[in-house]
């Protein structure tokens, strides 16, 4: 069964069907050809896997993240940014991480990301002189980064699959976010190096606090949820409704960037986008009973447990396979798939 859900999986895939009925389809050919469970396990595994309370943050951060993208919040950050790090060589590229991390700690979703920072910084950056590819490359770099910024829509899946602290997992996103930013920035400077791109006027401290206090509202937010959920006053979900509130407050009442008149377009997008996620969240779901019944997650242990290493061995395999993955999947669907999989070698080999 797990053979031929393989290939149906890829070749699907490269007759370039969506991933999401690719996933579905898979799973349902792998039943289909076994014939050894009722083909309406399909429609009960779709279901639970988007059955879940965590799971109504998912549309509540992606509506909160269209509010600021369309309510000026995004552009006071990337300007905030801009005025941070825009003169040094490649600031401009460094300015899309910056202001990356800081939206992602008000969105939570990663296509609200792409959306309002590359709509934002991928103009001015052709217009200095980065070529197409390169600008491209820097927001999808800067928006993997931002996945690990909480609040984080990946995360609240993973707490929900795995049964663990969704505040836990965002306040361990931080330290590697840091990280990889940093990481993401010092190749920026090489590259913009290496490419001939020059620094812009630096910026003097009155333009860095005119941008600050532009921003200062929209800053505002992130304290307010990572302050309630951390601190165990609010949970995820309602952190996600604190989130839209403000964000249409904002953008209705103060900026006056959101008309009446666009907010039905604003909430059919997000419900576009939430139905789009939700539908890969279920059809995961199918998959990954597949392979628990098949008893592939002891077949994992056992094999892990034989290979000298550990640790370090499966954390590196683990991290190869999902780079390989995310070139054809979405985190969310390869974490759905693979994290119930994965769960029984990570308490038996005491991974946290």
């Amino acid at each position: 069964m797990i053979a031929i859900i393989a290939v149906s999986f890829f070749v699907l895939l490269l007759l370039g069907v969506p991933v999401a009925f690719v996933i579905g389809a898979s799973g349902f050919i792998g039943l289909w050809w076994s014939g050894q469970y009722p083909l309406a396990v399909v429609v009960k595994q779709i279901f639970e896997g988007v059955d879940s309370f965590v799971l109504l943050a998912i549309p509540l951060f992606i509506l909160a993240g269209a509010l600021m993208e369309t309510g000026g919040i995004a552009v006071r950050l990337v300007r905030l940014a801009q005025a941070l790090v825009g003169r040094i060589r490649g600031g401009l590229s460094m300015a899309v991480v910056v202001a990356e991390y800081i939206f992602s700690g008000i969105s939570g979703s990663t296509v609200a990301d792409v959306s309002a920072i590359g709509s934002t910084m991928i103009p001015p950056m052709l217009r200095a002189g980065y070529k197409p590819e390169q600008a491209v490359a820097v927001v999808s770099a800067a928006s993997a980064m931002g996945i690990l910024v909480p609040p984080c829509i990946l995360m609240i899946v993973i707490g929900s699959v795995a049964n663990v602290s969704v505040a836990a997992l965002f306040a361990a996103g931080f330290l590697p976010a840091v990280v990889l930013a940093l990481a993401i920035m010092l190749y920026i400077w090489y590259d913009a190096g290496r490419s001939g791109i020059e620094a812009r006027a630096r910026a003097g401290w009155a333009d860095i606090w005119r941008a600050f206090t532009d921003a200062v509202i929209p800053l505002g937010l992130p304290v307010i949820i990572f302050g309630g959920i951390l601190g165990g006053v609010v949970t995820p979900t309602e952190a996600a409704v604190l989130a839209v509130i403000y964000a249409f407050i904002v953008g209705v009442f103060v900026y006056r960037e959101i008309a009446w008149r666009d907010l039905p377009s604003l909430l059919v997008q997000s419900a576009v986008v939430t139905a789009a996620v939700c539908f890969l969240l279920g059809t995961a779901a199918v998959v990954a009973w597949v392979l628990a019944v098949q008893q592939i997650p002891q077949l994992l242990l056992s094999l892990m447990l034989a290979v000298p290493g550990g640790n370090i061995v499966f954390l590196v395999l683990t991290a190869i396979l999902f780079i390989l993955l995310g070139a054809v999947l979405e985190g969310l669907p390869a974490v759905v798939i693979l994290l119930p999989t994965f769960m029984p070698v990570v308490t038996r080999l005491g991974i946290d």
